[in-house]
């Protein structure tokens, strides 16, 4: 298979831990070719969707620590249609320029090409808001931007979490007590006084044994999740705010879960899915770009870019050349 990748620039790609060249990896293991593009070399003329694409190299061994691990050939400019599959691995911040590109995937989509994740599935599905479709594994949630009815849901639960809706890598996140002095400034400023939306959650002590990053590829949940572990004395396990990954067996309770909302969000297009869980609930369904393949595959031996490779094969109805 030809298969692009939307990805932010490959120097700026760590790539000894990045899923996104995980992916490549696997899928060039199996025989298939790599081009890449910037989320803004993709363009539409006289209605048709085109990109200006690199293919590119891996090289063999390369130190993924070190630059180099990829070598580009000349720039093409092909139909998105022309590609077996193109892959969207953009990150956040999910602005109106990622807004879109995703309405640019979707006009590729009716003429043919196979995205993954789908351009309206990642616009439909905004992933903190996405877990509204599964209250029965939520903790009791509150989204809006009035400051007084984030107090009464406060004063309700007594513990809870504020952030705002795009954030990531745990960045604006805030556990706030009852009492607290700060609460209003941290309301104010959370909510831009009143004129911005964020969510409240109550807060969930198994925060404590880890943030667990459940990935699910074609519908069907890894048999292990990262658990992402706080530092002491902080609230957030995110890897960017400096939480300790630590690999293991995925429980029953979460399989479950993962396996009933895996299954239905598969028939939309999101062929890959970050679910987010403290203890038994879903805090975030992360359908952009969705990370801790190379971490799991480290601590575990279970290859998860040979299993998303093996899903968009599947996908597109191709095999490994």
């Amino acid at each position: 298979m030809k298969i692009l990748f939307i990805v932010d620039p490959l120097p700026e790609l760590k790539a000894y831990k990045d899923s996104s060249v995980a992916m490549m990896r696997g899928l060039v293991a199996r025989g298939h070719d790599i081009h890449t593009a910037l989320q803004g070399d993709i363009f539409l003329r006289d209605a048709k969707v085109f990109a200006d694409a690199t293919p590119i190299t891996l090289v063999p061994d390369a130190d993924l620590h070190e630059p180099g691990w990829w070598q580009a050939q000349a720039m093409e400019t092909l139909a998105l249609s022309s590609y077996d599959a193109v892959v969207m691995r953009k990150d956040p911040p999910f602005d109106m320029e990622y807004v879109y590109a995703t309405h640019l995937l979707e006009r590729a989509q009716v003429e043919g090409a196979r995205v993954f994740n789908a351009g309206a599935a990642i616009r439909n599905h905004p992933e903190k808001l996405a877990i509204a479709e599964f209250p029965e594994y939520t903790a009791p949630t509150l989204v809006t931007r009035g400051m007084a009815r984030l107090r009464e849901f406060l004063a309700e639960h007594g513990d809870v979490i504020f952030k705002p809706l795009d954030g990531m890598g745990g960045t604006g996140i805030f556990r706030v007590r009852a009492g607290d002095p700060n609460l209003n400034v941290i309301l104010e400023v959370l909510t831009d006084e009143g004129r911005r939306t964020i969510m409240a959650q109550r807060y969930i002590p198994a925060i404590t044994e880890g943030d667990k990053r459940v990935l699910i590829i074609g519908g069907e949940p890894v048999p292990y999740v990262l658990a992402r572990i706080p530092q002491a004395g902080e609230t957030r396990g995110n890897l960017a705010a400096g939480g300790r990954g630590v690999a293991q067996p995925l429980r029953e309770h979460d399989r479950a879960v993962a396996t009933a909302i895996g299954q239905r969000l598969a028939g939309r297009g999101l062929l890959l899915i970050g679910l987010d869980m403290i203890g038994d609930y879903i805090t975030e369904i992360n359908v952009t770009s969705p990370t801790c393949f190379v971490e799991i595959t480290e601590q575990t031996g279970f290859d998860v870019a040979a299993r998303f490779a093996q899903a968009l094969e599947a996908a597109v109805g191709s095999r490994p050349a």
